[in-house]
Parts: C-alpha cells; structure tokens; sequence
C-alpha cells in the first residue's frame, strides 16, 4: 500500500520537475476528495523514503509542498520533448525515431490517481502525435514498406487516431497491399461505430476514395501539398531560460482556444530583449494545434538590409507552402488572393519575425480560423486591430542568473554575488548575457569576477561574439530614426538623471514642449526610450551607455550647451517648488537668476521635484565647478529638509560645499555652511552645526551681508538651545533683534521669534515666551509663511494651556489647524511635534491608550528624520504617559531610550529630564536614583533652569 503512495508522489514530482508541487495538490492525487486526517503525516513520511531511495539533494522541500531536481536529460519526457521539437523545426525524420525510441511503454502505468492518468492521456498523446508527424516524413521520403509494419503496431495501441489510421491506409496501398489498406479501413468505420457511435472524418474517408481510384502514389492527386505537413520554422534554442509569466500569460489568455477566428500575436519590445527566441519557444510548445504548416519569415524591419516588402514576403511564404514559382501570380493582390486561398483549408502557424510597420504584415496574416501569426518587431505595432500584444521587459534577475548558468556552467553557480552583478551590468537584457556567457563560456580559465571586471569598465564593448554585438543591435534601430530623432537620443546621453520628463528633454534639446512630447513618443515606440510611468522616462542602462558613446562623438561646445541648459531648467523648477514665504531668501541666496527658458513649467512643481529627487546628486556631480554645483542644493533645501530627506540633504550639501570652495566665492560658501549646519544640527551633531554657522556668520559680515547674517545667528540661537547654552543663546537671538531694530524686518524674524520663546519657556518665563509666539503669529500671517504657521500655532496653544488660559478641547482645535497646515507644506518634524503635542492632552484626559498610539506616531517621524532632539523629547513625553499609566518598566525602558538618544545627541536638556525620569522609575533609596538626580541638577544649575521648571512635563 505505502509503495503504490510512493510511486504516485513520485510520479506527481517528476510530472512537473524542478517546480514545487502543493501540498493539496499531492493530497488529491493520493486520496481524492475524502483524505485522511493523516493525510500530511503519511505525505511526509511518503517523501521520507523517496528520499531514502534517491540521491541526495534531489528532493526539494518548500512551504507551499515539494519538487525534484532533474538534469537536463535525466528525464525521458523532457528529453522527448526537446527532440520532438528540434525534428519538427527542421522536419528531421532520424530525429523523431530517436525520440520515440524513448517510450517504454505505457506513460504512468498501472497508476490510477485521476490527476495522474489525465497527464499520462497528454503524453501519450504527444507520443501519437510525433508518430504522425514522422509518419508523414517517412511517406513523404518513399519508405512505406519498412513504415507499414511500424504503424500497424501503432494504429494497435491507439486504435481511434484516424490520422494515423489513413497514414497506415497508405502505406500499405503505396506497398501494393490494397486489400489490406481497405481492410484497415472497414475495421476503422467499425471500431468508431462501436466505440463512439460515429463515422470517419472526411480525411480518412478522402484517403479511402483515393485507394480505391488508385492515386495514392506520391505527388498525385490535387490535394497531395497538403499530405506533408509543412515544417520551416528556424531551430528554437536548447537553453531558453525564463519568460515564464509571458509565457503563461500568452498561452492562457492568448493562443488557447479561441477557434472563431485567426489568432494574432504581437512580441515587442526593445533590441535584444529576445523577441524571437520567445516567439519561437512558443511555436514549439503550440505547435501540435497547427498540423498543417509552420512557416517563417524574417522581415528585416530592423536589419542592414531594406524591409522585406509584402509581395517578397508572400513569395517566401507561398513557396515555404509547397507552390512552384509558376504558380504564384506575379501581381501583388492576385498574390495576397492566392495566399489566402492556399491558407483557408489548413490550420498554421506563421512567425512574422522582425515587423517593421503594421502596414508590412498587414496582407501576411492569415484569416482562417484556428490558425495563429506570431509577430515580433521592435516598434509598437498600434496599427494592428486586434492583435494580442505583449510587450517584454527585461528578465528577472532570477531567469537572468539563471541563463547565464545555462551557458557558461557550473562557474556562474560557485560565484553567485559576482553572477548577479554581472547580468546587472548587462542590463538583465537576454542578448547582453549570452554574449557575455558566450565570452565566459570560451575562456575556461576565466573566474565569473574577471567578467565582472571587464565589464565594469565599460560594458557595450565586452559585449560582443564574433558579428554580434549588442551595440550593432542599438545601431540598427538608431539608424533607422529621423535625424531630429537621432539628435534628441544623442543628447540624452548627456543627461545626468537616471530618468527625465518632456519638460528636461525640451531643455535639453532646446525644443518645444510638445515637440519634445511627440519626439519621446516616437523613441518609445521602437523601445530606444522605456516609460515606467506616464510623462516619466528612462534609458536601459546598456542603452544609456550606447547614447553616451553616440553623445561623445559631438563637439564639446554642444555637449556643454546642452547639459547648461538642463541644469539651467532643473535650477529653475526647485526654485518653483519653494513656498512663497521662504521664496524671497531663496532667491537672495542665489542671486536673483534668470531662467534660459522660462516657458518651460511643470504643472506641480513640488510634486515634480519630489520626483526628481533621486537624480538630485547626479545634476549636482555633473554641474562640476560651475554655479549649479551650490545652486541646486541650496534651492532644494526647503523641501527636502522639511520633508525629512536628511541623507539625501547632507549629501547634496557636501557636494555644494566642495563645489562652492574650488570656485573660491565667499558668498556661495556662506550660504552652503548656514544650510550644511542644519543637517549637523537636526542630527545632534551640534558641534558641527556650531563650527558650520560660525564660518557662515563671519564670511557675511566680511560682506556686508546684513539680512544673511541675521539668519546666521538666528539658526546659531538654535543650536545653542539645544546644547543647553541658554544664556548665549538669548544673547544670540538678542543680536538678531538689534539688527532688526536697525536695519528693519530682517528675512529671519519669525524664525528668532520662534527662537525666543523656546528659549523663555525653557527657563520658566512662560509669560514672555508667550509674548514672542503672538508676535511670531503676526509676522507669519503677515508674510504668508505657511510652514512657520502650523509650528507657531503649537507653540501658542502649549503656553497658553501650561499658564492655564486655553482649554483642552481649545488645545486639541490648535492641533488640529496645525496638522491641515502641515498636510499642505509637507513638514514633517512639525508633524511630529503636532502628535507628541496631541498625546500629552490626551494624558491629561486620561485616553491613555490614545495618548500612546500618538506617541508612537511621533517617535516614529523623529527616527525617520534622524532629529535626536526632537527624538529625545518625544520619547521623554511617551515615558510620562507609561509611567502615568502604571507601567513602570515600560516607562523605565522609554525613559532609558530618551537618555541615549539625548546623551548621544550631546542634548543637555533633554539628557538631564530623562535622568530625573528614570530616577522616578526607580525604587525609593536606590543610589542610582540619587546619581541621576543629581547630575540632572547640575546640569539645569549650569542652564539656568530650576529643577521645579524642568519637572513640568
């Protein structure tokens, strides 16, 4: 009982190898729909003793079930398939006999499982089918005496195939055997009669007519092109790799029973990506559907070569059908009326390989219905109705690591980090891994990292084997563009960016928008220009390579205008995703400039630059020593520090640093110092920020530049206060005042308000904290600065509810206005404050587990942030309402995180109320709880804030 399990699981594996089978599935095929409650026990221990029989590591185990891991001709039925194949693409007859010399016997006997005896049925007739198939070569070659005798033993086993039947009518006839070909016949009418209560179809009947009359010597009658199926397709190749999920989806959705009309297939996509390779797979595995004809032509839509005109076309087709020459109407429309003439009795398949227009295939495609055309082209062939189009990406990197293994072997398997990054830098495009599978392959010497090497100095050049090259590939689709066409690829060469909208290509090309629109179109059609997301493109990445090569070849002066021009637009829009408030400072910074082209706007412009995001360092490096080098960082900085891009936001900084340094102006390197420090500030590192901001305020006063440094002292202020200076720090912000009296409202004056009352609610003095905000308010509404709004709103609303003014339904109607404002600017420390603001009046109202969820949500926009100090409070305030709540080794660990994070952060503030905080926590007479004390106290004594203050939570 348990061998005849085995024997099933076994089989269940190997029908569909080097995949894991489900569970479930194998359960059905073992029990049906009433499995025992053992059912999964009795599985594993089923695939136990397989494992015991087999080879190590040859049985695959996964969550979803298990699999079998089988070489390439370790299975008769895979090898069978692959033999099969080769001998229908090239209408080998000693190739068939090989791979039916396979067969044992019977596919799965004497197992009964319903799942199984259903995939032995589609065996078995895959094996009836190539035994017509090479019937008909062997009829068609002369041997019918040694073939009579070889298909009466087949016409034994599968009695109802009437195809075969006619074949054996045949050659017996052929053999001077008549009678015995007329008696096969009747035996046939009988058998069908008894079995299926029907009569022969009309071929069998037609092949009974023609014995009796005597024309069945080869090469008579009317019909005797249509007795040899028509095989011309090209070899497919051995080692196809992947594509799984275009497979699938092609053969489900596509190319499977649809008998209403012919089938048209379109495979698009860019040079390279394996078009035909996949087209021709698909033929293989679809071809039993079409016993008539396989045919195939190469259009050259995109060769060295002219298109293949329609009329050619027709003439290789007709001819590849079996017609004489002179037997082909030399007028086009006669020609296509005879091509569907000869197409409307026979079910094919034709591959239309290399399309170049819709209007080029157009007359090709047959119309009769169940047959299916297999189109390939480089372009996107819209003007095709109702085809099926799938257009191929580039393979995963699975399928791609995969191929290469496939052909440059076990090498790829033993350095698997190497082998991942060397069909990265072929782009995952299948033509650029076999051409470098190809070089490995022949240099046996070769490690997969010596590849990598070579490739990653410059990959089109190493991508080559004997005349194919991946750059000859390019060449033919670039050759064939318009020459303004050629010229915006060209240029995108130049581009820094990884991806690019119409509005930089108009920039860059210097041309209309809409031109530029248009233009992009076109190159994604032919696949030179991918478009992930609409409005938005990018270049494959051996295809930037290529447009860098074609871009070298320029003059250097317009190379130059070129990249100018798209930094010159990219400056421009950052400056137009700036909030008006923060606008004017802005364009102090940099001078008032001037946009090259100002009729180039982009609909949202914030929107575009959080878009434009991840290209920011490459505009940047590629800027040089030229102003853009500073410029762009710095008019980004607005939006991307409030909305919490603090890597991308140093790094940017650094680069503009360095680049306005080598220029030597002590203005661009002020601005990139003041805006630098409020990286290093936002993450602790407030040293840094001191060191940034003190080299800025000096290089402005050395200027002149009055409003500047008043911004200076004001972030100087900030810094202060976060390292407890409390003391330098009023004496800072009262410096800014003094300048403001002088010189009148200063770009910085919200700013040092904000500054101001910080620093007096620090110290106590809440009534003149108070005083700073409401003058804040005014100067905020008065310049319209949204994003100073939504932070002076908290500010207000947490003074006026410590002195006792404001409600906590008031209070949580601030909060509220603060985060709509916050939703519309994007600022996201503000946010985090807004929440942290939100769970202390819920504490105080005794919603703890609300309290707590907004905790979570604050100390979570901190750590995005990288802001310790925001961080260090946060995490203060939600220790607070742990220990409120009764947890009080919740609140001891919270209040430990905030001690670090504040220690770390080198906050004294926050460092010495997270040492009060945990000493709380501890039990009463710990001489821990008495070292944090005071500690804590010597630090607010050195601050100037009392321990009463500092208590107020």
């Amino acid at each position: 009982m348990t061998a005849g399990r085995d024997r099933i699981v076994l089989a269940m594996l190997l029908l569909d190898p080097n995949r894991i089978v489900g569970t479930g599935e194998l359960i059905d095929a073992l029990w049906g729909r009433t499995p025992p409650a053992t059912a999964r026990g009795q599985l594993q221990s089923c695939i136990s003793r397989l494992r015991r029989i087999l080879p190590v590591g040859v049985i695959l185990t996964d969550r979803a079930g298990y699999g079998i891991r089988v070489g390439p001709d370790e299975l008769d039925a895979e090898v069978f398939a692959r033999t099969v194949a080769k001998a229908r693409a090239n209408g080998d007859a000693e190739a068939y006999r090989r791979a039916l010399a396979l067969r044992r016997g019977p596919a799965c006997a004497e197992l009964d499982a319903p799942v199984i005896r259903q995939a032995a049925t589609v065996l078995d007739e895959r094996y009836a089918l190539a035994v017509e198939d090479w019937a008909d070569l062997e009829l068609a070659a002369g041997r019918e005496r040694e073939l009579a005798g070889e298909l009466s033993a087949m016409v034994e086993r599968f009695p109802l195939r009437e195809r075969m039947r006619g074949q054996l009518m045949l050659a017996l006839a052929r053999s001077g055997r008549q009678a015995d070909a007329l008696t096969e016949f009747r035996r046939a009418r009988q058998l069908l009669a008894d079995e299926l209560g029907i009569e022969p179809g009309e071929e069998l009947q037609g092949r009974h007519r023609e014995i009796l009359k005597g024309e069945t010597a080869a090469g008579a009658g009317p019909e005797s092109r249509a007795a040899v199926p028509v095989r011309c397709l090209p070899r497919t190749v051995g080692d196809f790799t992947g594509r799984r999920e275009q497979i699938d989806r092609l053969l489900s959705r596509r190319l499977a029973g649809d008998e209403s009309g012919p089938l048209v297939a379109v495979i698009d996509g860019m040079a390279g990506s394996g078009k035909t390779t996949l087209a021709l797979h698909l033929a293989a595995l679809v071809g039993d559907r079409y016993p008539d004809a396989h045919l195939f032509v190469d259009l050259q839509g995109h060769s060295e070569r002219d298109p293949v005109e329609p009329a050619a076309a027709l003439l290789i087709l007709l001819r590849q059908l079996g017609l004489p020459a002179e037997d082909i109407p030399l007028e086009p429309m006669q020609r296509v009326a005879c091509w569907r003439t000869e197409t409307a009795r026979r079910r094919l398949l034709v591959v239309l390989d290399n399309a170049a227009s819709s209007s080029q295939i157009a007359d090709l495609l047959p119309t009769a219905p169940g047959s299916l055309a297999l189109v390939t082209s480089r372009r996107r062939l819209a003007g095709l109705d109702g085809a099926r189009v799938e257009s191929l990406p580039v393979l995963a990197p699975d399928e791609a690591v995969a191929l290469l293994e496939q052909i440059a072997g076990e090498r790829v398997r033993a350095e698997p980090e190497a082998a991942a990054e060397v069909v990265r830098r072929c782009g995952l495009l299948p033509l650029a891994i076999r051409l470098a599978g190809a070089r490995l392959a022949h240099r046996p010497r070769w490690r997969v990292a010596d590849l990598l090497r070579r490739l990653s100095e410059a990959a089109l050049p190493e991508l080559a084997a004997e005349d194919r090259t991946v750059t000859g590939a390019f060449a033919l689709t670039y050759g064939q563009l318009r020459p303004p066409l050629q010229r915006v690829f060209r240029l995108l060469g130049v581009h820094p960016g990884a991806d690019f909208d119409a509005l930089a290509v108009a920039a860059l090309a210097d041309l209309a928008r809409d031109t530029a629109e248009e233009m992009l179109d076109d190159l994604v059609d032919v696949h030179l220009v991918e478009e992930p997301e609409p409005g938005v493109f990018r270049l494959h990445d051996l295809m930037r390579e290529y447009a860098g090569m074609l871009a070298a070849e320029l003059p250097a002066g317009d190379r130059a205008a070129a990249l100018t021009a798209v930094l010159d637009f990219q400056l421009h829009a950052a400056i137009a995703a700036t909030i008006p408030s923060h606008r004017a400072i802005l364009t102090r910074d940099l001078g008032a400039p001037v946009a090259a082209r100002p009729d180039l706007v982009a609909g949202d412009p914030i929107a575009r630059l959080e878009r434009e995001r991840p290209n920011l360092v490459a505009y940047v490096e590629a800027a040089g020593r030229t102003d853009y080098a500073w410029q762009i960082p710095r008019a980004v900085w607005h939006q991307m520090f409030y909305r919490g891009y603090m890597d991308d936001t140093r790094r940017l900084q650094l680069l503009a640093l360095a680049a306005a340094q080598a220029s030597g102006s002590r203005s661009a390197i002020a601005t990139t110092a003041n805006y630098l420090a409020s990286v290093y500030g936002r993450a602790g590192q407030t040293d840094k920020a001191e060191e940034y901001l003190l080299l800025s305020i000096r290089l402005r006063e050395e200027l002149g530049e009055i409003d500047a440094t008043s911004v200076g002292y004001s972030n100087l202020g900030t810094i202060y206060l976060s390292q407890g200076r409390l003391a330098e720090a009023l004496e800072t912000v009262q410096t800014v005042i003094r300048l403001h009296t002088r010189f009148g409202d200063l770009g910085s004056a919200s700013s040092t308000l904000a500054i101001a009352a910080d620093i007096f609610a620090a110290l106590g003095r809440p009534e003149q904290a108070l005083h700073y905000a409401r003058r804040r308010l005014l100067s905020t509404i008065e310049n319209r600065e949204d994003g100073q709004l939504a932070g002076t709103l908290l500010t207000l609303q947490r003074l006026r509810y410590r002195l006792g003014t404001l409600s906590a339904a008031a209070a949580h109607h601030y909060i509220d206005m603060a985060l709509w404002v916050t939703r519309r600017t994007g600022y996201q420390s503000t946010t985090g404050d807004a929440h942290n603001d939100r769970a202390r009046l819920l504490r105080d109202e005794g919603r703890y587990a609300e309290a707590l969820g907004e905790h979570r949500r604050a100390v979570e926009i901190s750590v995005r942030l990288n802001d310790s100090r925001h961080q260090a409070g946060f995490r203060h305030g939600y220790a607070v309402t742990l220990r409120r709540l009764g947890d009080r080794a919740g609140a001891r660990a919270m209040f430990t995180e905030a001690l670090r994070v504040a220690a770390a952060g080198r906050i004294p503030y926050w460092t010495a109320r997270a040492q009060l905080g945990l000493a709380d926590c501890l039990d009463p007479g710990d001489p821990e709880a008495d070292r944090l004390r005071a500690q804590a106290r010597e630090t607010f004594e050195r601050m100037g804030v009392t321990e009463e203050i500092a208590a107020v939570d």
